[in-house]
């Protein structure tokens, strides 16, 4: 089986050549995958088909999964601890998650009839986040969150977005340098995250344009940077005020709790938008929130607002999802989840404090997220050259010591990931603030 390096001393102090030769080992152990990544190349663009996939100088293809590990092509073997970006909360091919869904296929794929097992899966999502009093379920948080948007405007007669400079909220509604052009074409106004003056005031500038104020209670593809408290609840007090729909994006941050991060703080939102694990994998979104705006969806009033989706109510999805939310993730799995994230998360500070480097990791529970930085992190920011690099040669090093990890850095960990992998995954980070102080710097 080959053999991946470990993060060793270092073989000099200049940036630019310590990445240079990340890189070049990367793809000596690579060929199948650089192979894979040529062909692919050929019949799409740019070899991929979902962009948060790619990285220079080309992908690892991966050949399998089993509970927190996984192989690629090569042979070579790698912790896993990207965790599907959230989506992979169960691990790869759990047992009763299989069970489920080979039941599913027995029973026949294509219905096109409603069946009970939707409402069923419905009530436990119901019952679990405090502002879900009714719910749809779509094929993506994306999905979700341009339908959960939809029903604000028909709810309000207003047109406009308020959104957080920085956020994503799906691939047709990211803000992340200010916007994308795939961006849909609604009216939107970004606000700076966790700056209550400057929000609030915006807030009240185009109140009368408001529909609706979209958030992720903690962000999570722009860092891992949760919210505080006063925000979200300002934002709750001027939603009211003014009759703003508020809506939480917990498609992430929904694991932090047995009923998200709104139910954490204590703070509920109009409406909820939900999806990666929440079907145990399978493919899945959910809006839900207020009785009084869901009803709009409502088929049986002839001027409800249309929501097709062939594979809405997907027997698979529906299947793996009861016993998924129903079973397995349990409001105990949530708590001991989170507090083993937060301990990790306060290890890795604790070493970065121990080299004195400017290095520091954001996050609440599960999800956490490096940034080559010092001081407080409380916004999305624009990385300079010099922590784009650095980024870079955290994730070739850590792929190299056989940790998977997105390649912004950020971890998700799934339940399988036990005290054995935690400790492993410290000690890499501990081997790479000590190899590579002389780039890093001093904190």
């Amino acid at each position: 089986m080959p053999q991946l390096d470990t993060v060793t001393a270092p073989r000099n102090t200049d940036l630019d050549t310590a990445l240079a030769e990340a890189r070049e080992s990367y793809v000596a152990a690579r060929p199948k995958s650089a192979a894979a990544y040529e062909r692919a190349k050929k019949v799409m663009p740019g070899g991929n088909t979902r962009s948060t996939l790619y990285y220079s100088p080309f992908p690892t293809a991966m050949e399998s999964g089993e509970g927190c590990y996984l192989k690629d092509i090569d042979g070579h073997d790698y912790l896993d601890l990207c965790g599907e970006y959230t989506a992979g909360i169960f691990g790869h091919s759990e047992a009763r998650i299989v069970k489920a869904i080979e039941g599913a296929i027995g029973r026949g794929l294509n219905l096109a009839a409603a069946g009970e097992r939707e409402s069923v899966f419905a009530a436990i999502i119901c019952a679990r986040f405090p502002s879900i009093e009714l719910v749809r379920f779509t094929n993506s948080g994306t999905e979700a969150n341009l339908f959960a948007f939809s029903a604000a405007r028909a709810f309000t007669g207003r047109q406009r977005l308020l959104a957080m400079n920085g956020g994503y909220h799906g691939g047709m509604m990211t803000f992340a340098g200010g916007g994308s052009p795939v961006n849909a074409p609604f009216p939107v106004t970004l606000a700076p995250y966790n700056d209550i003056e400057a929000t609030r005031a915006l807030i009240r500038e185009h109140k009368d344009e408001l529909a609706c104020i979209l958030i992720e209670p903690m962000i999570g593809a722009g860092g891992c940077i949760p919210a505080s408290r006063e925000f979200l609840q300002m934002l709750r007090d001027e939603a009211t005020a003014h009759g703003i729909v508020l809506t939480f994006d917990e498609v992430m941050t929904s694991r932090h709790s047995a009923g998200g991060l709104q139910k954490l703080h204590g703070i509920t939102p109009d409406l909820t938008t939900l999806g990666k694990y929440i079907a145990g994998g399978m493919s899945f979104g959910a809006f839900g929130g207020r009785a009084d705006i869901m009803g709009m969806y409502d088929p049986a009033n002839p001027k409800a607002l249309p929501h097709g989706g062939t594979f809405n109510n997907n027997v698979l999805s529906m299947s793996a999802g009861i016993v998924a939310m129903g079973e397995i993730f349990t409001e105990e799995t949530s708590e001991a989840l989170r507090a083993r994230g937060d301990g990790v998360r306060d290890a890795l500070n604790a070493i970065c404090a121990k080299h004195k480097v400017p290095v520091q990791f954001t996050g609440i529970g599960s999800m956490l997220q490096p940034h080559f930085r010092s001081g407080p992190v409380l916004r999305p920011y624009t990385q300079s050259a010099t922590e784009e690099a650095l980024r870079e040669l955290f994730f070739l090093d850590l792929m190299a010591a056989g940790i998977y990890i997105a390649r912004r850095g950020m971890v998700a960990m799934s339940l399988p990931v036990g005290d054995a992998e935690c400790a492993r995954y410290l000690g890499v980070v501990e081997a790479f603030c000590a190899a590579r102080k002389p780039l890093l710097g001093e904190g």
